[in-house]
C-alpha cells in the first residue's frame, strides 16, 4: 500500500459511489451510497436498491482488478451519521488511513422555495452538507496528525450564482462552500488542504435518464447540445476534465491552493 489513499465520497444521481485511490491514481477501494428516493420504481423496496447498487460495485471492482488492482468496496448511506462512522472505521482497518477525502454526495433537487418543505430542506441538508461535515471530521485528526490531507468538496455553481428556483440544492452548496472555506482557514497549518469544485454540466447517467423522460425520440446528441447552450465551450463536459482538476487538487503539484471554489463548467456560470 503506498503511502496516499483517497476516499471520494460520490452520491449522485449518475454514479453513486466512493473510491480510494493510491497516490498513482489506482483505484483501490470503492463504496456506494444506498439510496431509492432517486428515479424509484413501481414496487421498489429498500432491498432491491441496495441489490442494484451492490450489483454495480461488484461490476466495477472485478473491472478493476483485472488491471491487478486491489479493491475493495462498500455501501454506506451518507445521509446518516452511524452508517459514516461505521463505514469510515471499516475503510481505515482496510487501509490503515485516509489521506484525501471527495465529499461528492448530492441530487438535482430544485424547487420554488414556498413549496420546499421542513422534510425537503433537512434531507437536502443532510445529504449535502452535514455528510460532507461529518466525514470530513472523522478525517482531520489522522490528517492533522501527518501533517498531511486534502479534502475536496464537489459542490455547484448555484453556490455562487443561486437563482430563482435553485433552492434547496443552491442553499445547501453555498453552505458547502463556506465550509470549505472555515476548513481551510484552520487547515492550513496542519498542512490540510480544503477546496472546493463547482459543477456545470458533466455528461452522466443523469443526462441520459432526463432525455429518455423528456424527449426519447430527439438524437441524445441534439439533446445534449441543447442543454449546452448558453455554455461558451458549447458542449458538456465530461467526467474525465472534472476529475483531472480533483486529481490535481489532491497531488503535491497543488500544494499551494487552499480555501479556494473552483467552476469547472466551461464558462457557464455568470461569476468567477
Amino acid at each position: 500500500m503506498t503511502a496516499r489513499h483517497l476516499l471520494a465520497l460520490d452520491q449522485g444521481t449518475s454514479s453513486s459511489r466512493s473510491i480510494v485511490f493510491d497516490r498513482d491514481g489506482r483505484i483501490v477501494a470503492l463504496a456506494q451510497r444506498e439510496f431509492r428516493q432517486i428515479y424509484p420504481q413501481p414496487g421498489w423496496v429498500e432491498h432491491d436498491a441496495r441489490e442494484i447498487w451492490e450489483t454495480q460495485l461488484r461490476t466495477a471492482r472485478e473491472a478493476l482488478a483485472k488491471d491487478g488492482l486491489v479493491v475493495r468496496d462498500y455501501v454506506c448511506d451518507v445521509s446518516k451519521s452511524s452508517d459514516i462512522a461505521k463505514t469510515h472505521d471499516q475503510i481505515v482497518a482496510d487501509f490503515g488511513k485516509i489521506d484525501v477525502l471527495v465529499n461528492n454526495a448530492g441530487t438535482a433537487r430544485t424547487l420554488a422555495f414556498e413549496n420546499i418543505s421542513d422534510e425537503a430542506w433537512q434531507d437536502d441538508l443532510d445529504l449535502k452538507l452535514f455528510a460532507a461535515i461529518r466525514f470530513s471530521r472523522l478525517v482531520w485528526a489522522g490528517m492533522k496528525q501527518r501533517k498531511w490531507g486534502r479534502i475536496i468538496n464537489v459542490l455547484n455553481t448555484y453556490a455562487k450564482a443561486p437563482a430563482g428556483n435553485s433552492a434547496p440544492t443552491s442553499v445547501s452548496r453555498a453552505a458547502g462552500m463556506a465550509l470549505t472555506k472555515v476548513m481551510a482557514h484552520e487547515g492550513g497549518e496542519h498542512n490540510i488542504l480544503v477546496n472546493a469544485m463547482l459543477v456545470g454540466l458533466i455528461m452522466s447517467d443523469q443526462w441520459v435518464k432526463r432525455h429518455a423522460a423528456q424527449a426519447p425520440n430527439m438524437d441524445f446528441d441534439e439533446f445534449a447540445r441543447g442543454l449546452a447552450k448558453g455554455t461558451p465551450l458549447g458542449r458538456i463536459g465530461t467526467a474525465e476534465e472534472f476529475a483531472n482538476l480533483a486529481c490535481f487538487l489532491a497531488s503535491e503539484q497543488g500544494s499551494y491552493i487552499t480555501g479556494t471554489a473552483i467552476n469547472v463548467d466551461g464558462g457557464r456560470s455568470p461569476v468567477v
